[in-house]
């Protein structure tokens, strides 16, 4: 494969937890060097995450295990001289800065963007906070869930009976890291042209109200308030979840060939020239009894039965599965999605790591090494120094010879 994109742009990366780690983890696979700068016998507090206690009492918690392969570990504490004088050495020579304290944390360890600009014209520093380095609820606390609670996600997942609920998995900390990885690589390529540093200041709400979109958009532009609608899709009609012989079936039906395909395949082709159904917007208004019609039809067959039939028909049709399932599924392996790496301080034991889902060249992007334990790499802070500042100038030169 080819030289990674970020080949030689150097991370150092003090976050914690999920989204600052994940947007770390992306500019890894991505070809970064990212070195994580850790508090003293304590780490990242995904270190203590995960649902085994040994693990979590051993530093390798499975959330930090999740977001942090092909990093290294350095120790430093900031509170410290010393400790910042070293900190101070890596900027120089960095080319990224990742943090995602409370705002305001960094400049008052002496490291505001004035400074760390004055330090190093070139660094593109990106902050990542739950609502951005600005405004009246900047110094508020914030985890996912409420993010999820205050971006009015939670209002629209469930039925009318049982929302608001939590979206199953952290969607807005992994928003936030995506949404962070991308304008530390947008910054990057616009400092081959300026050659100036930039100040990223990632508001994870703002994210994940812009990653809501037709939720968020139908209201900005239709004044249309969206309600809750369960396993239905709210935009078209017959699409959401329905019922198999064994479990339940998603099925997008959302063009007018794909309902009349799905008629016809099901066995009850005269839905399709059902007044109620004819057309689309009087699908979404009978949703309720068209569902009903297509169920009695789709109990008759396995998900995976009408799986294999609609699909090849041009019906977007799937079974629901479990995260095990889903990672177990020849698509996923045929793909090279998951990396198989040696466990950290325990090497004959396995760690399977999910790749970004990215295919550079036909090639997916592998993390080459475990992630670290504490301190790995406190024994080469001083040559990293030296590395680093001995050739701090890395994107330019490849845009000048281009």
């Amino acid at each position: 494969m080819q030289e990674r994109p970020l080949s030689g742009v150097r991370v150092l990366d003090l976050t914690n937890v999920l989204a600052g780690p994940y947007c770390g983890y992306q500019l890894m696979l991505l070809g970064a060097e990212v070195v994580k700068i850790e508090v003293p016998g304590q780490g990242d507090l995904a270190r203590r995450l995960g649902p085994d206690p040994a693990l979590n009492g051993a530093g390798l918690g499975t959330s930090f295990l999740a977001q942090n392969a092909g990093k290294k570990s350095v120790e430093l504490d900031l509170k410290d001289p010393a400790g910042r004088d070293t900190f101070t050495d890596l900027l120089r020579g960095a080319d990224v800065l990742l943090e995602n304290f409370r705002a305001g944390t960094l400049a008052r360890l002496g490291f505001g963007w004035p400074r760390l600009h004055e330090i190093n014209p070139r660094l593109v520093y990106c902050a990542i906070s739950g609502f951005g380095q600005t405004g009246p609820m900047s110094q508020a606390p914030a985890y996912d869930q409420i993010i999820q609670g205050l971006s009015g996600m939670m209002s629209v997942t469930g039925t009318p009976e049982t929302a608001p609920l939590r979206v199953g998995f952290p969607v807005c900390d992994t928003v936030g890291g995506l949404a962070a990885a991308l304008h530390v690589a947008a910054a990057l390529a616009g400092r081959s042209v300026t050659g100036e540093g930039t100040f990223l200041d990632v508001s994870m709400l703002e994210a994940a109200i812009s990653a809501m979109g037709w939720t968020v958009s139908n209201y900005l532009v239709s004044g249309v308030a969206p309600e809750p609608t369960g396993d239905q899709n709210a935009t078209a009609a017959p699409s959401g979840t329905f019922d198999a012989a064994d479990g339940p079936l998603n099925i997008a039906a959302n063009q007018q060939r794909q309902f009349e395909t799905l008629c016809a395949l099901v066995g009850r082709p005269e839905l399709a020239a059902d007044p109620r159904f004819a057309e689309r917007e009087a699908r979404k208004r009978h949703r309720a009894e068209l569902n009903d019609e297509l169920n009695a039809a789709l109990r008759l067959r396995t998900a995976g039965e009408w799986e294999r039939i609609l699909v090849p028909a041009g019906v977007p049709a799937a079974r629901i599965v479990t995260v095990p399932q889903a990672l177990e599924l020849d698509q996923l392996g045929h793909r090279g999605f998951v990396t198989d790496l040696p466990f950290p301080g325990s090497p004959a034991r396995t760690l399977r790591v999910a790749g970004s889902g990215v295919l550079h060249d036909g090639e997916p992007l592998r993390p080459a090494a475990p992630p670290p334990l504490l301190g790995q790499d406190n024994g080469e802070r001083e040559a990293l120094v030296a590395r680093w500042t001995a050739s701090a100038d890395v994107v330019s030169p490849r845009a000048e010879t281009a």
